[in-house]
């Protein structure tokens, strides 16, 4: 028996008839007229390996829905189950069709040529997974924005991830209903931004714009005191020490409590209430805050809202022209 022969035999488990098989001539006829022993030979053992792998996966998911109760822990299995399976089904597949090749550096040099000009859109989704799941710029339920598209990630496959998307005909963050399937190679030519990785929450702005002529000191006071007490919550949990995991970012936490900036715009007086929130309910709590701040302002009579005007002074007297010397033509303009 060659040593080819022996090493599949080893590799599937061969029955002696099959052995029997790799020992036949070349050219005797197997199960399929026409086809080398060999062939068959590499065509059974594929498929075995194929139904090996595919039922392995199936009494593995079946033991973990028996046990997990967790749908997101299902998910994930099934996901690494399915990784898994085609790695080692890649591999068994390579050793079964391609071990006959003597000239290994030749076949790899017009593999990687063949890969380079015809797949190469693939290759680099391929590596783009690969990057995906050693660096982990992102995992399944995280909120990105990669490009001009944002959007909470459903789901990672080895050519393409998955994102619901948000925002575009949408006012705010909030879901469009369309799923968009981003490849993988996506990562490496347009940048990422993560909404929730490192530090789960999002400055959000509010511009209050007021009159010039209200009590500014006060207004900017009420709004702090307002703002504070509707994001105690959110302060206390962003101030509490941070999980282990998230140290892979060298992030420098400053200051989390709300701020007021005062600035000042063409109408009036501008009050910028800075504060945090999550990124799924940052327009939720805007429109909260926002009404919270009508009402106080609408109990302040000092205090009113500006919005673009035009004032015209009526009482200032028009200046009269100068007076003309005798003799002068009427129909020349006037001196400056």
């Amino acid at each position: 028996m060659s040593v080819r022969a022996t090493s599949f035999a080893a590799f599937a488990g061969a029955t002696p008839a099959l052995a029997a098989m790799q020992e036949a001539p070349v050219g005797a006829q197997g199960f399929i007229p026409g086809v080398t022993v060999e062939t068959q030979t590499n065509i059974v053992l594929s498929v075995g390996v194929v139904l090996i792998l595919f039922f392995a996966r199936r009494g593995v998911l079946a033991l973990v829905n028996r046990r997990v109760e967790d749908s997101g822990i299902r998910y994930r299995w099934a996901k690494v189950t399915a990784n898994v399976g085609f790695v080692v089904a890649a591999i068994s597949l390579w050793l079964v069709w391609f071990t006959a090749l003597t000239n290994l550096g030749t076949f790899l040099g017009l593999l990687s040529a063949g890969l380079a000009i015809a797949l190469k859109d693939l290759v680099a989704d391929l590596a783009g997974w690969a990057f995906i799941v050693w660096r982990r710029p992102f995992d399944v339920g995280d909120r990105i924005q990669i490009g001009e598209h944002s959007g909470d990630v459903v789901d990672r496959r080895i050519f393409q991830f998955t994102i619901m998307e948000i925002g575009n005909w949408v006012d705010a963050d909030q879901s469009t209903g369309r799923l968009i399937h981003m490849p993988n190679a996506k990562l490496f030519t347009e940048p990422l931004a993560n909404y929730t990785a490192g530090f789960p929450y999002l400055w959000n702005e509010l511009r209050v714009l007021i009159t010039f002529e209200s009590d500014w000191r006060r207004a900017k006071r009420l709004l702090g005191e307002l703002t504070a007490e509707y994001t105690i919550d959110i302060t206390r949990e962003a101030s509490a020490p941070q999980p282990s995991g998230e140290e892979r970012f060298n992030i420098r936490r400053g200051k989390r409590t709300p701020a007021v900036y005062t600035s000042v715009e063409d109408s009036g007086v501008l009050l910028t209430v800075r504060y945090l929130c999550r990124p799924r309910q940052r327009r939720g709590t805007a429109g909260d805050l926002w009404e919270a701040i009508l009402d106080t302002i609408a109990a302040e009579p000092a205090i009113a809202l500006a919005y673009p005007t035009q004032r015209v002074n009526l009482a200032r007297e028009a200046l009269a022209s100068p007076p003309r010397a005798p003799g002068a033509d009427v129909s020349a303009p006037p001196p400056e």
